[in-house]
């Protein structure tokens, strides 16, 4: 099983697939990587020798913010948004969806579980 960037790729895979498993490399990507290290996309990962291992590393090294380093970034965005309390900000302080999407339905995601409203039931008995 060979090691990138601190990531254990899966055994028969596919390489175009295999390297879809470092965090901030995806399809298209994993495709322009292997064609700069000069690997074929089909090859399998059981295949795979330490010189290609290298050739793959040096190229995403060269060119691509991936794993630790691109999830740092990106939340030293977040950070930095929270810390100028612009609207993305606050909306990610509240743990809302801050790209506009409506929330009075759904959003169950970001919001997490509904909560019940106690007595609610009780209020319109009452008025009906």
């Amino acid at each position: 099983m060979a090691r990138i960037l601190g990531v254990d790729i899966p055994r028969n895979k596919a390489m175009r697939v295999a390297l879809t498993y470092i965090y901030g490399i995806g399809n298209q990507l994993s495709k322009d990587v292997l064609t700069k290290a000069n690997i074929p996309l089909e090859k399998n990962s059981n295949d795979l020798t330490e010189e290609e291992a290298k050739n793959i590393r040096l190229v995403i090294e060269d060119g691509y913010v991936v794993e630790g380093d691109l999830r740092r970034e990106l939340g030293l965005n977040i950070k930095r948004l929270k810390d100028m309390s612009c609207y993305r900000g606050a909306r990610h302080r509240k743990s809302l969806p801050c790209r506009g999407q409506r929330t009075h339905t759904n959003a169950r995601t970001r919001k997490g579980k509904a909560v019940a409203i106690a007595g609610k039931k009780s209020i319109k008995a009452m008025k009906g």
